[in-house]
């Protein structure tokens, strides 16, 4: 299984920049990077629902799931 981060996308959708969504959710850039590129293990609630209070958006948008081709 993997899960997808849509963030990039979200992030042109709403014209935003990482470094104003880091702001507003009190991350650094850097782990807003992380999490864009998928590098992450896991992203805690909290600041789940601060990425999506800043982007006005829902954890699907930003999360996506899909099956591996070889299941």
């Amino acid at each position: 299984m993997a899960i997808i981060v849509n963030l990039d996308v979200m992030l042109a959708k709403r014209k935003m920049r990482s470094r104003e969504l880091a702001e507003r959710v009190g991350i650094t850039e850097q782990n807003i990077s992380l999490l864009k590129s998928g590098k992450v293990k896991g992203v805690r609630f909290d600041t789940l629902e601060n990425i999506c209070r800043a982007l006005e958006c829902q954890p699907g948008d930003i999360l996506e799931f899909r099956e591996d081709e070889a299941t």
